[in-house]
């Protein structure tokens, strides 16, 4: 715990809030304890206070749920898609209806601004929405052979039962972003919340139990020890897909463990985008961008722009816009109006940020603003703008995951194209210019699987997310997000 005089409490609305969270394990249906009865603690980032207690779930929890998903899932994926559709509906619109409730547990958990938080509510509860209705437009195939003599009849059913596991960053669009897909494909699922952050996730159970999701088809075990209740699950032959998002190097071990079963496997990993500001981009709007895209969370994301390539002729004018919109900004409890700015998640993620910072310092770097954090209780982090950045320092080839933006210069448009491509991540990459030929010359040079051009925001439940390289497989929301939960059949019928 922190050592500083200042008090901060946690006000009584959000521990109300929290209040109203069931926090065992919930297993066919059902509400419990933990087998070994533990508990551990959740704190709110922004006070270090405890504000909860969850249930510690262990190998014995893990194999219950496992073994409910894999009893549950042949009556579930016989579930007609309409109905399957609309408890997905269901849930979106409860969840619309506790927008000020579920952000406010979100803030208090894991500390972003209440606004921001409020915005995630409402972008985790569209793939509520999307997934109903892809739910029912579930299609397949049918064509003649060459030779004219067979039919060729293919048909898409549900993978099976799903391991689900899910970063504290977004808590709750996350869950929403692979329980809605497992859902509208008819797929049974054991799903592991973050232990930094359960509360929103563990909110989001009661919303599907109102929405009529039948018992067995969700099961929820949270854990301090990961490896506890996924192993089992990634051990157990029942589980025939798992879903991860988190770092590259856990979800390098469960690739690894899914070859043991030839389990299907979606991996969201890590990434370290470059955001690029040509010298003919609109500085302005390459400001907002750079706003957007590292400030999100708290710079607390995958997609966050990790090292900000600027062209030599325009960067000390985009570095000192910059440091003026961050330096501006106001940091503090994100449950308090007019705060833009919250708690990092732990002291771990606040003394890696503080050593990145010191680093980069140490190699040349000048601090615009910020670059230390402020005397107060909390993980809290100033705004922080690097210019010239030495291209060998740390943060260059670790994700920051806090709010510092460095900067570095570059010439020319091979250079920085190479730049940006020298690592081993390739989930994202912004650019901004006014050249429309470099524009998609660029776009197609970055190895990445999202590009934000000329915009800092590019998560949509609309589209595909996801990465290249050490940054994933597969592709999360979109039209072909459901697909990751469906295996093809085809079925040869000969023509008589």
């Amino acid at each position: 715990m922190s050592t500083h005089t200042t008090e901060l409490r946690t006000s009584q609305a959000a521990l109300d809030a929290v209040a109203t969270v069931n926090t065992g394990t919930f297993i066919d249906g059902q509400w419990g304890e933990a087998a070994s009865g533990a508990r551990f603690d959740v704190l709110n980032p922004a006070t270090e206070e405890v504000i909860a207690t969850v249930a510690d779930g262990g190998p014995e929890d893990a194999q219950r749920a496992i073994e409910t998903a894999g009893r549950v899932q042949k009556e579930w994926a016989a579930t007609p898609p309409r109905e399957r559709s609309e408890i997905l509906r269901r849930a979106y619109d409860l969840i619309m209806e506790r927008q000020d409730e579920l952000a406010l547990i979100m803030t208090t958990e894991m500390g972003k601004p209440l606004a921001e938080a409020k915005g995630e509510v409402a972008y985790a509860a569209e793939f509520f929405r999307w997934f109903s209705e892809e739910a029912v437009r579930i299609g397949g195939d049918q064509t003649i052979t060459g030779d004219g003599k067979n039919r060729i009849m293919v048909s898409k059913q549900p993978v099976g039962p799903c391991v689900l596991v899910t970063p504290w960053n977004f808590p709750l669009a996350m869950g929403t972003r692979k329980i809605g897909p497992a859902i509208a494909a008819g797929c049974t699922m054991v799903f592991k919340p973050a232990n930094l952050t359960p509360l929103s996730s563990l909110a989001l159970v009661d919303i599907l139990i109102e929405a009529g999701l039948p018992a067995g088809v969700l099961n929820v075990v949270c854990t301090k020890k990961a490896s506890s209740v996924v192993g089992p699950w990634m051990a157990s032959g029942i589980a025939r897909k798992v879903s991860f998002t988190g770092s590259t190097d856990v979800g390098v071990r469960l690739l690894e463990q899914a070859a043991q079963h030839v389990m299907r496997s979606s991996m969201e990993l890590g990434g370290n985008a470059p955001f690029i500001v040509f010298e003919d981009a609109d500085l302005d709007r390459a400001v907002d961008g750079a706003v957007a895209a590292k400030m999100r969370n708290m710079g607390e994301a995958c997609t966050a722009a990790n090292r900000l390539f600027v062209h030599r002729s325009v960067m000390d004018e985009f570095s000192r816009k910059l440091a003026e919109r961050l330096g501006g900004l106001s940091v503090g409890d994100g449950a308090q109006d007019g705060t833009d700015v919250g708690p990092l998640v732990e002291a771990k993620a606040l003394d890696k940020v503080q050593e990145l910072v010191d680093d980069a310092v140490a190699k040349g770097a000048t601090v615009e603003c910020g670059g230390s954090r402020p005397d107060r209780p909390g993980f809290f982090y100033s705004p922080t703008v690097l210019s010239g950045v030495d291209p060998g320092s740390q943060l260059m080839t670790e994700e920051i995951f806090g709010p510092v933006a460095p900067v570095i210069p570059f010439d020319s448009e091979d250079e920085v194209v190479e730049m940006a491509n020298d690592t081993p991540w390739g989930l994202v990459g912004y650019l901004f210019t006014q050249d429309v030929d470099r524009s998609f010359r660029v776009s197609d040079a970055l190895e990445v699987g999202m590009v934000g051009l000329n915009t800092g925001i590019v998560s949509n439940p609309a589209a595909p997310f996801g990465g290249v390289k050490a940054s994933g497989l597969g592709r999360e929301g979109g039209r072909v997000g459901i697909e990751e939960f469906l295996e093809y059949k085809y079925v040869a019928v000969p023509r008589t």
